[in-house]
């Protein structure tokens, strides 16, 4: 009798530790002193199966640490608390801000830290299925390849090229990234989304928000009802950018970007089958990249330039107050700009000889003037690219060592898995770990554990025309390849 039960004791065991267990909870983390127009919140998913206990956090906020509200002792106090009053190990911690420029309380830390307690109280059994969607209308990629083979981004802070020199513009990442999370009667209890593009669309005039993926998260949990919450994971979104970011035309609206992300995850959602697959995996490794070791040559290289660009800077005897008549003037009527036809057409000699002067002579003037606004328009990319060079120069300067101590995380929930990196990944590096991996449910997030500003390609930080990603930025272009050689060795081990 003994020997026909030990086996069905042992079974029973063996599925009660399987069984996976999650808990959701989330807390209004929203800076209400100034104007608001929709909330940001932290938000913790706590899972656990048999000894295993993963916790997914994620942060309407600009990053972990580095810049904005957030400081860089956050994730250690975050992880302390846990560790201490919940016997959570740190390395089980993973936080992913959404990199919305949301203006959120001094007293963030606290509030994550309850939110998390909080999750763990609902720990309830449920079944957890992975899954892809696609959204192509809401992103863009800010990097313009120009036909001199440099690379010019899309930023507010300084005007677009000339379109006549733009040869081709960078990919984006469509794939949108989920786990689905549903209680043992069916009901949905998470949905995780990963996807890749900045939450800039909010205007800073129209109040603190967590941009588009707040709205979308809305339209989900809205949709599914049931207390079920919406877990937004930014992905490889150095360089893409909102769609139409640049446009002056109508006012700016992260909320038809969030509706529509939020119909793609419904609809992706919708064809997840939820199974009792209960694997649950956590990983943590600590790898060095180097840190950028030719700021005082890419310096130099911008101020050289710079002094080219003055000296390229024509005389003129208009300023914008003349040149603007003058060029409405030369495009609307390019053979009779100055006059009506009538005075061209004259006999007389002065007539038939002073006017068309005239007229070369202000075609000169304007083109000079045009010439002279392209150089201004160049300058400025180049003197806020400068800034950016020198004071990531004085910050490597200030190091105790030549490299940067990140952290890579693998988390894999059921078929999903998911690694992260504390940069601003740009988009291909994430592309070229899932091409390698062959992975359908394996996805990459940066913004995650950490800050460490962006890193780009080689190809992207070794370009001389200067965009953001290449000068605002810490690391040497081969950090590439040693993060992304990690990145598949921990999706791959996740797998296992």
């Amino acid at each position: 009798m003994k020997i026909l039960l030990l086996p069905i004791f042992l079974f029973a065991v063996t599925t009660l530790q399987a069984e996976m267990l999650a808990g959701v909870a989330r807390i209004d983390i929203t800076e209400r002193t100034g104007p608001v127009n929709d909330p940001c919140y932290a938000k913790a998913l706590v899972l656990r199966s048999g000894e295993t206990t993963a916790v997914l956090i994620t942060v309407d906020a600009v990053a972990i640490g580095g810049i904005g509200r957030i400081g860089n002792g956050f994730l250690a106090n975050v992880r302390g608390e846990l560790e201490r009053d919940l016997g959570i190990p740190p390395t089980s911690v993973v936080i992913n801000a959404s990199h919305c420029h949301g203006i959120i309380r001094a007293d963030t830390q606290q509030l994550v830290v309850q939110v998390v307690k909080e999750a763990a109280k609902k720990l309830v059994p449920v079944k957890a299925g992975a899954g892809v969607g696609s959204e192509r209308r809401i992103s863009e990629n800010r990097r313009l390849l120009m036909k001199d083979g440099t690379q010019i981004d899309m930023r507010r802070a300084y005007s677009m090229p000339r379109d006549e020199d733009v040869a081709s513009v960078g990919p984006i990442d469509p794939q949108i990234g989920l786990l689905r999370l549903d209680r043992a009667d069916g009901t949905p209890l998470a949905i995780v989304y990963q996807f890749a593009c900045h939450p800039i669309m909010n205007p800073p005039s129209k109040g603190c928000s967590a941009d588009y993926p707040g709205f979308a998260s809305k339209v989900i949990e809205q949709a599914l009802g049931g207390g079920a919450m919406a877990f937004f994971i930014q992905g490889c979104g150095g360089d893409i950018n909102p769609v139409r970011y640049k446009e002056v035309t109508r006012p700016a609206d992260a909320e038809p970007l969030g509706t529509m992300l939020g119909a793609s995850v419904l609809a992706a959602t919708r064809q997840i089958q939820t199974g009792d697959e209960s694997t649950l995996k956590v990983s943590n490794e600590v790898i060095s990249v180097p840190r950028a070791a030719d700021y005082e040559n890419r310096i130099a290289s911008i101020e050289a330039e710079q002094k080219k660009l003055l000296a390229a800077l024509k005389p003129t005897n208009i300023n914008f107050k003349t040149f603007l008549p003058l060029l409405i003037e030369q495009k609307l009527s390019p053979d009779f700009p100055s006059h009506y036809s009538q005075s061209y057409l004259h006999d007389q000699e002065l007539d038939r000889k002073a006017i068309p002067q005239l007229d070369a002579d202000n075609r000169a003037l304007v083109e000079s003037y045009l010439a002279n606004i392209e150089v201004m328009e160049r300058l400025t990319r180049l003197n806020t690219n400068l800034a950016l060079l020198k004071r990531h120069l004085a910050e490597t300067k200030a190091a105790a060592k030549p490299v940067l101590d990140v952290e890579v995380c693998g988390l894999r929930v059921g078929d999903f898995k998911l690694v992260t990196f504390p940069g601003e990944l740009t988009v291909q590096i994430g592309l070229n770990i899932k091409s390698l991996v062959k992975d359908p449910h394996a996805f990459v997030s940066g913004y995650t554990n950490g800050y460490i500003y962006y890193t780009p390609t080689v190809f992207q930080r070794t370009n001389t025309g200067y965009a953001q990603e290449d000068c605002d930025s810490l690391v040497a272009p081969e950090w590439q390849k040693i993060f992304e050689s990690k990145a598949v060795e921990v999706i791959r081990n996740l797998g296992r």
